[in-house]
């Protein structure tokens, strides 16, 4: 039986009178990299930040590796959220300290050895990089973790094209095989190359999902044109 390192059921949440999630139910598989992807306001952040420990389903269920979501399972989960986390004054180092004091699990050694191959100084402040350097730091700590899940919202939002090649190559290559990541961004072109599977979010409902790989060979189509097709035909889109 495949193991799953996620799974959610029936899982809702409303703020007010919106509705950000609407029954959803998934599995994400392990060792897959997996694109959640979908038009502004279809849940995708919610769903990361629910995953993440960070907010509290209006009702259904989430299970990470088995484990109901809460601090046992925050030391299964790698997240980076879509806007920085630290304060822009803090150095480089502070930040190295701060994640190897919360995370058993962070590679301090792994991450330096990053930042020195990027030419990003220890002593740096935030502020002082520059937007591409600064998402790439945030991605150095996040994956330097030997975490089970991993997620990344809008990890490549807003570089240039140079620093969203090094993004996701550093995705690619720092993730066990019994991990996963789930990747949201609007991007998708720029992604595809290194999705394994994909989940079409509208409305907070899954209305599509699959393997990237079965979509090309099936309709011939790449997953951007396939998601353009099918949310062009959709309301509120």
């Amino acid at each position: 039986m495949e193991e799953y390192v996620l799974t959610a059921r029936d899982l809702s949440k409303g703020y007010g009178g919106c509705q950000a999630l609407d029954q959803l139910s998934l599995n994400l598989p392990q060792g897959k990299i997996i694109g959640l992807l979908g038009p502004n306001g279809s849940g995708k952040t919610t769903f990361l930040k629910i995953a993440a420990g960070l907010l509290t389903p209006t009702s259904g269920e989430i299970q990470i590796c088995g484990k109901k979501v809460g601090p046992e399972t925050k030391a299964l989960v790698s997240y980076l959220p879509d806007r920085p986390y630290f304060g822009r004054q803090t150095k480089i180092c502070e930040q190295l300290d701060y994640f190897q004091d919360f995370y058993a699990d962070f590679d301090r050694q792994r991450a330096e050895e990053m930042l020195s191959s990027l030419g990003i100084s220890r002593q740096a402040r935030f502020r002082e990089l520059s937007k591409g350097n600064q998402e790439k730091v945030q991605l150095v700590l996040v994956m330097s973790r030997r975490a089970r899940l991993y997620l990344l919202d809008e990890p490549i939002g807003g570089v240039d094209p140079a620093a969203r090649d090094y993004i996701l190559n550093t995705i690619i290559t720092n993730f066990a095989p019994e991990a996963t990541i789930l990747i949201s961004t609007h991007l998708i072109a720029d992604v595809e190359r290194i999705l394994d599977d994909f989940l079409f979010l509208s409305q907070g409902r899954l209305i599509k999902g699959g393997c990237v790989d079965t979509i090309r060979e099936d309709t011939g189509k790449s997953l951007d044109e396939l998601f353009r097709e099918v949310f062009s035909c959709l309301p509120n889109c």
